[in-house]
């Protein structure tokens, strides 16, 4: 169970961020990349540093830090933000490339034995993190003014200005909030594997944004579908055990082929 619920949390963390973007109207389409570069900015801090706790918070620091540059600078270019978003995820995937060659020389598996975590201690930290930034996300969405804010923007952006808010600083800080709970996510999935994979993410960003889409925005039912999915992904893993026949790649694929088939009947 408490492996399962280790599993569970960077699809977690990544679905939370998403929502907020969902709710300000400008979904986060670039959290697959930014997971995978958050997941490799962890790695490279915490070896060159020698402690995971400063190697996560630079993580979070500059993954947040880009997300809010990005999301001024399309703000202030009118840009349509769908497309923005693909051509972020797109450039999150090559920074991730581009910095692996820089500092390791290879674009491939980062090892390192200043980088071993066992995996007991990792399931339970990672739990207690991702249910205390999910209590707060709810907290706050439910409670606070800004929260209330957040689940209007994209909606009803005009009851902000007429408050004399702007809409804009809310879509602003939603690809900030979502970069802040990416970096966790892949922060997560590099300690529980003890290294750096390329591809890290895995589809989790894409499977988080799914899990809002079928959630209509309702954390409970956005942290079951979050659930769902990772409880197929978690037992594909153990399926080729019993029926070892299966192909790598059916089993690798059936978390979409799970997701696709509740979005149709959603």
């Amino acid at each position: 169970m408490l492996n399962f619920l280790g599993f569970s949390c960077p699809l977690l963390l990544a679905a939370t961020g998403a929502l907020f973007s969902e709710y300000a109207g400008c979904l986060a389409l670039f959290m697959d990349g930014l997971i995978s570069f958050s997941g490799f900015l962890t790695y490279a801090f915490t070896v060159a540093t020698g402690s995971v706790a400063a190697g996560m918070t630079l993580s979070a620091i500059i993954s947040v830090l880009l997300c809010l540059v990005i999301a001024l600078i399309i703000e202030k270019a009118r840009a349509n933000t769908f497309i923005a978003a693909i051509a972020v995820n797109l450039l999150f995937s090559s920074f991730t490339s581009l910095f692996s060659w820089l500092c390791f020389g290879t674009r491939g598996v980062l090892s390192s034995p200043g980088f071993v975590y066992h995996l007991v201690p990792v399931n339970i930290s990672t739990t207690l993190i991702t249910a205390a930034l999910i209590t707060a996300a709810v907290v706050y969405i439910k409670k606070a003014k800004g929260g209330i804010y957040f689940r209007i923007t994209g909606s009803n952006p005009d009851v902000l200005l007429v408050r004399g808010v702007s809409p804009a600083i809310y879509r602003i800080a939603s690809w900030g909030i979502s970069g802040f709970f990416a970096s966790f996510a892949g922060s997560f999935l590099v300690l529980r594997i003890s290294s750096f994979v390329p591809n890290l993410a895995s589809g989790k960003g894409w499977l988080a944004l799914a899990a809002v889409f079928m959630g209509k925005r309702k954390l409970p039912l956005i942290a079951l579908y979050a659930l769902i999915f990772c409880a197929v992904d978690f037992g594909a893993v153990y399926i080729q055990n019993f029926i070892p026949g299966i192909p790598s790649s059916v089993l690798l694929s059936l978390p979409y082929i799970v997701s696709l088939a509740l979005i149709f009947f959603n």
